[in-house]
């Protein structure tokens, strides 16, 4: 099966050679990293290709490498329902660099697409409607990127004094966005915490 597979991606590899696709086999699936300028041409051809036929956009989205150049993978998701394949597209995009849209390839990308865009701020040229799917229109970062606070910065509550659901700032006990992490309830520390004493008692 995984020889079938690298066939198919060599093949696919010989067609396409601008996208300067690299192929690889793992877990039982195709994997094709290809160059962001050439992922219109690339999905295009996985569609239309008599031994490819990937007519089904199964999902899209990405990964976030903040320390990586190219800080986010996109990542896409085909299935060729008639010949009973999966394929998985990545490419390597930077954090202040845009992706053309692939609607135009598979109509079902707009959503996919907006949500990208909500969660990482990967912005797609071209798409006919970017706005936010997940969040509220007037909410501040993108929640999936690494270095968002899993606070968030805005809170959403109920306030029974005005009857209506109002949106604060998150006031937190400790500044956890600036926390050194160095917890004296982790690891060993050179003094005896309260409660130690009962540890060493048989």
């Amino acid at each position: 099966m995984d020889e079938d597979l690298k066939a198919l991606g060599d093949s696919i590899a010989a067609a396409l050679p601008g996208a300067s696709p690299r192929v690889t086999v793992e877990f039982g699936e195709l994997n094709l990293c290809v160059e962001p300028s050439h992922i219109v041409e690339t999905l295009t051809y996985l569609r239309d290709a008599p031994d490819c036929q990937f007519f089904s956009f199964i999902d899209l989205t990405a990964v976030d490498y903040p320390v990586r150049e190219k800080r986010f993978d996109v990542v896409y998701h085909l299935l060729s329902p008639r010949l009973n394949h999966r394929i998985r597209i990545k490419t390597a995009i930077a954090e202040d660099e845009a992706l053309a849209s692939v609607i135009p390839v598979f109509r079902c990308a707009n959503w996919f697409e907006r949500e990208v865009w909500d969660m990482f701020g990967i912005p797609f040229s071209d798409h006919p409607d970017l706005r936010r799917i997940l969040t509220d229109y007037g909410f501040d970062g993108h929640p999936l990127r690494k270095d968002f606070p899993m606070t968030g910065f805005v809170e959403v509550r109920y306030d029974d004094a005005q009857k209506r659901v109002v949106n604060e700032p998150v006031r937190l006990t400790q500044d956890f966005r600036q926390f050194d992490f160095l917890s004296p309830w982790e690891g060993d520390t050179p003094y005896a915490l309260p409660g130690d004493e009962k540890a060493g008692v048989k």
